[in-house]
């Protein structure tokens, strides 16, 4: 049986409905190391989603970017030798900030910062209230590892649609 075969297998397998979620889990997983394999560039995919594999539930995508910014929180840079240090947004926030990532049904991935000191966080320009450069800044930082995660199908349709939100307003990135 020639690759392309196996492959279309095991997505009929994988996407039918009465497959088991063990068994779904399986066929994934060789999907996954068969795709690897076979893959060819220019596939579409973000830059992170890779190791994931290609049929990653939501639930698997959220778990991945709350480690992330787990890790960026507290991942600190090497002090020894004379590396510049490079900038973090996540890691730079005020140590009150929080981020919640939660799936929003199957297709939407929505991460909220939520603590954000007023001081910090917005501006008011002549009478208008504005989000400051900062915080800004930390949503778009966050939004680039939220697409990192995403792919875009055949017909150019994203696998999800992410949003950065913080409580009350919703940042367009």
């Amino acid at each position: 049986m020639n690759a392309t075969a196996t492959i279309a297998r095991l997505r009929a397998l994988i996407d039918h409905p009465r497959t088991g979620a063990e068994e779904r889990d399986a066929a994934q997983r060789m999907l996954g190391r068969l795709l690897a394999r076979t893959a060819s560039p220019g596939r579409g995919s973000g830059t992170r989603r890779d190791g994931l594999g290609r049929h990653v539930r939501i639930d698997g995508i959220v778990d991945a970017i709350r480690t992330d910014i787990a890790v960026a929180r507290t991942l600190q840079p090497p002090s020894d030798g004379p590396e510049v240090l490079v900038h973090d947004a996540v890691r730079g926030a005020p140590e009150d900030v929080t981020f919640d990532v939660v799936a929003d049904g199957d297709a939407v991935v929505v991460v909220t910062i939520d603590a954000v000191p007023p001081a910090w966080g917005w501006v008011d320009d002549a009478g208008v209230p504005g989000v400051s450069p900062e915080l800004q800044g930390l949503a778009d930082r966050i939004a680039e590892l939220v697409n990192g995660y995403n792919h875009h199908r055949p017909d150019g349709t994203p696998r999800f649609f992410g949003r950065v939100r913080v409580p009350g307003r919703t940042l367009v990135w």
